[in-house]
């Protein structure tokens, strides 16, 4: 465990003790790192908001918040009985979504394998892992090979409606890799009868504050890498989405969501848009 923790972004224990904190999780996912990891985040957070206005808080609440939205409308309606999500490291939607709809669901979580060890872990304390609720290694840039997508995926139904997730994942590809990604995830949910892609997106800003900056080039320091923002307009996720495969796309407001209404009263909740993709 201690030699997989080394190789997991800090991020993903910060945003696990950001869940907890906000009463969405379970304690086993609430690390001691994450804690300290968070507390730094918040200050940082803090700082930005009180010079640019903008909440990553509110941001994180509403793209988490209206994901979990529109996945329950998508399985209450009886269009989805399985999920998959990807890159799902200290998320609580996999514990969540079980503890609600139980077995009417099948949830896989996914990550690469020190994430995947770890969480698998954590699962086992909080008793919530199960045949139907499991966790394996998936790599999502591999076309091919026993951890893709396609691989993971054909251990599903194929009788039945199927969500793949990513959330927080797709601003650390670069346009590329980000269109290789939606084409796997679209070719793979054409193999089941209905399927949905649900994610975070965002628009690029024509001005962005300075300690809002600040606080995105010190995110990237921390992941390694710098952040993407794949889309300018509405036309361009339509465009992009329908060429990776999908054919019905909507990227909806927190303002249009019930659960996210409120925090897209505060600049950062308004920033982020949910993106609801079927083929």
């Amino acid at each position: 465990m201690d030699h997989a923790s080394e190789q997991i972004s800090p991020t993903a224990y910060a945003t696990g003790y950001f869940w907890y904190r906000h009463g969405l999780s379970h304690e086993a996912f609430a690390t001691a790192r994450g804690r300290r990891i968070d507390f730094a985040f918040e200050l940082l957070a803090r700082t930005a908001r009180l010079f640019s206005g903008y909440s990553i808080e509110a941001l994180m609440l509403a793209r988490h918040k209206g994901i979990d939205a529109q996945l329950a409308k998508a399985i209450e309606s009886g269009r989805v009985g399985q999920v998959i999500e990807i890159a799902a490291g200290l998320s609580p939607r996999g514990w969540s979504f079980m503890r609600r709809y139980g077995k009417r669901l099948r949830y896989l979580e996914t990550d690469l394998p020190a994430m995947a060890e770890t969480k698998d872990a954590m699962l086992e304390e909080a008793s919530a892992r199960s045949e139907r609720h499991r966790v394996v290694v998936l790599d999502a840039l591999a076309d091919s090979g026993p951890h893709s997508l396609a691989a993971v995926a054909a251990s599903l139904d194929p009788k039945v409606g199927t969500a793949i997730i990513t959330e927080g994942l797709m601003n650390y590809l670069d346009a590329d890799t980000a269109r290789g990604v939606w084409e796997r995830i679209a070719a793979t949910l054409r193999g089941f009868p209905q399927g949905v892609y649900l994610s975070d997106l965002y628009f690029q800003e024509r001005k962005v504050h300075p300690a809002l900056a600040a606080f995105g080039a010190l995110l990237g320091k921390f992941v390694k890498g710098r952040m993407h923002v794949h889309f300018e307009t509405p036309a361009d996720v339509s465009r992009t989405m329908k060429a990776a495969g999908f054919t019905r796309v909507r990227a909806i407001k927190t303002d249009a969501i019930a659960a996210t209404r409120e925090y897209a009263q505060t600049r950062g909740g308004d920033a982020v848009r949910v993106l609801e993709a079927w083929v």
